[in-house]
């Protein structure tokens, strides 16, 4: 429980990196980062493993990049979720939002596992 309670604090801080980075990824609030994260988790939990079961050819094609997409839906339906609070302004931006939230989630939880 502890380590997922501060997954989500890590990815809710990756959240607002890439609102501060760019223009087109809005986040109204830290608890709207916080909530975002929340969905993203459980969406991840529940959609993705269907996503990534339906698209495994194409998946196993692209060499596992095809993930991204994947991540980026998810941060799309989180996005719908939330309505005007969270606004991502394309699918393109989302999917290098995904990048970038991936990166930065791996770095801060590396260093927090580091720090235990």
């Amino acid at each position: 429980m502890k380590n997922w309670l501060l997954h989500i604090i890590v990815n809710a801080v990756a959240l607002i990196a890439v609102a501060q980075l760019f223009d087109s990824f809005y986040l109204e609030s830290f608890v709207t980062a916080i909530i975002a994260s929340l969905i993203l988790s459980v969406l991840n939990v529940i959609v993705k493993p269907i996503l990534v079961v339906l698209t495994l050819p194409i998946t196993f094609i692209t060499l596992g990049l095809f993930l991204f997409v994947i991540n980026a839906i998810t941060l799309m339906i989180t996005q719908a979720l939330l309505g005007s609070s969270f606004v991502i302004d394309g699918f393109g931006i989302a999917i290098l939002a995904t990048i970038i939230i991936s990166l930065l989630s791996l770095m801060m939880n590396q260093l927090v596992k580091d720090l235990k």
